[in-house]
């Protein structure tokens, strides 16, 4: 039986050395996902675009959902771009998650190449799950131009914003890519999870709108923290809660960790499973 690194490290010098592989594999699903349809990539902005104009007329006209008396200046034109920005931060965590049951499953192939590094596969999900989220993320920094005529002054910083949150959704890519090759039943439940998540984020509403005994069991949900802080650099202009963020990002890098042990401890049966 073939020994794999499980060291952070080597995840890492993995991940350095097939770069150009990581690349060409994540180019290839973005435009394999739009491949024979009239619009082509257009779909990756109409989209999240399409998306965020239902919903914004489902929980802010229908619903009366606003942020108004939270934040100042939040009209129907902010309030689209704050839930664009909480739908897009929860989409990369939604894509990503829901194709790692499978995604060593699918590529039978790969498994059974011997000097293939199946570690970068999740690398390539995670990727190709950024590159929509950064789609989406420039549209909601066009229509707070458009609708507000405002740009943050603090939109730079969202990339140190997100780089905690791509480790965590790494690692949970990589425990659900590994597990899901011995338990089948795994993507339907994290197809549940998913759609929890929608909801038990405040991605329709401010945190401040649900009773005070509730708030902190909402804090307890990985997702809340990027997405009030995503908010908070794109569309509000505050600086980032650098204390939570550093604490955030070692716990996310303790979980890519133990993920990336319990990949390269389970990877030498994939080829008998499959």
């Amino acid at each position: 039986m073939k020994r794999h690194s499980a060291s952070l490290l080597g995840f890492l010098r993995s991940v350095l050395i097939h770069r150009d592989l990581i690349g060409r594999l994540a180019g290839r699903e973005f435009s394999q996902r739009f491949r024979g349809s009239v619009l082509g990539a257009a779909w990756a902005v109409l989209t999240p675009l399409l998306l965020a104009l239902v919903f914004t007329f489902v929980f802010g006209t229908v619903f009366q959902a606003r942020w108004g008396d939270m934040q100042p200046g939040t009209g129907q034109g902010s309030f689209t771009v704050i839930f664009l920005v909480g739908l897009v931060t929860h989409g990369i965590f939604a894509e990503a998650l829901s194709r790692a049951p499978g995604l060593v499953l699918s590529n039978p192939s790969y498994v059974k190449k011997v000097v293939f590094p199946l570690e970068i596969l999740p690398v390539v999900v995670v990727c190709t799950a950024l590159l929509n989220g950064c789609i989406g993320m420039a549209i909601a920094v066009a229509l707070n131009l458009v609708l507000n005529q405002a740009l943050s002054p603090t939109l730079f910083l969202l990339p140190l914003v997100l780089l905690p949150y791509i480790l965590l959704v790494m690692g949970l890519v990589l425990i659900f890519a590994a597990t899901g090759v011995y338990l089948r039943d795994l993507s339907q439940i994290v197809g549940f999870v998913v759609t929890l998540t929608l909801f038990m984020t405040p991605i329709f509403y401010p945190i401040e709108a649900l009773p005070p005994a509730f708030q902190p069991m909402m804090w307890l949900n990985p997702l809340t923290l990027i997405v009030e802080q995503a908010r908070a650099v794109t569309v509000f202009g505050a600086v980032p809660d650098w204390g939570q963020l550093a604490l955030y990002t070692l716990a996310a890098g303790a979980m890519l960790q133990g993920s990336f042990w319990w990949f390269q401890r389970t990877r030498n049966g994939f080829a008998d499973v499959i």
